[in-house]
């Protein structure tokens, strides 16, 4: 990536919500900021949920020109008029999904901190592969995908790369010239003001 290119943003929803409260706030974060990509990542398996929560962010998300994939549930982007799927486990199901959903389809992976799962899921014919988290979490073993990690990536890998969890300001200035997006989620939907909390977070890219 250029040094011209500002990240883009990628916009990840909460686990969980109240679709009436959510979708105005939504709507009025992509009225606001420019955003790339919406990703519906609701915790639930129930498929009525998520279809329901799809067609509702969907019309919010297509009438603003911003793309929508499905976290995890290849089976349901298709069925529910999404613009693809986001993996979260790695190289493992890109070709599949990839079969499923065709050459158009938007399909990433997400691949913890592994360089190698990374490359492998980029092979296997992903869109872009997500790292992260960047910040500390109290997910998983605790590990935290390091700048080192998007330095050596940006310099050597053509696939679109997004840093993703528990980002801050200053984690945002530092990561900006390495990385292609910013999965941005829990980050901004706890406060009252998602569209403002976005805002000051684009600012800290420089």
């Amino acid at each position: 990536m250029s040094d011209q290119e500002q990240p883009q943003i990628y916009l990840i929803t909460p686990p969980e919500f109240e679709l009436s409260q959510f979708a105005p706030r939504l709507a009025a974060v992509l009225d606001a900021h420019d955003i790339a990509c919406l990703r519906l990542a609701l915790a639930t398996t129930s498929e009525e949920r998520i279809a329901r929560a799809a067609d509702a962010i969907r019309e919010i998300a297509h009438a603003r020109d911003v793309a929508v994939v499905v976290q995890s549930h290849i089976g349901l982007a298709e069925r529910l008029g999404l613009d693809g799927v986001h993996l979260t486990d790695g190289a493992r199901s890109v070709r599949k999904a990839r079969k499923a959903l065709g050459a158009d389809a938007i399909v990433g992976a997400f691949c913890a901190q592994s360089r190698h799962e990374g490359m492998s899921a980029g092979e296997a014919g992903a869109d872009y592969v997500a790292f992260g988290p960047v910040g500390a979490s109290g997910l998983g073993d605790g590990a935290q995908a390091e700048p080192e990690l998007f330095q050596w990536w940006s310099e050597m890998i053509e696939i679109p790369v997004v840093a993703e969890g528990a980002l801050d300001a200053a984690q945002i200035g530092a990561l900006a010239p390495v990385t292609d997006f910013f999965g941005i989620g829990d980050e901004i939907w706890s406060g009252d003001d998602p569209a403002g909390a976005l805002g000051a977070l684009i600012r800290a890219m420089g």
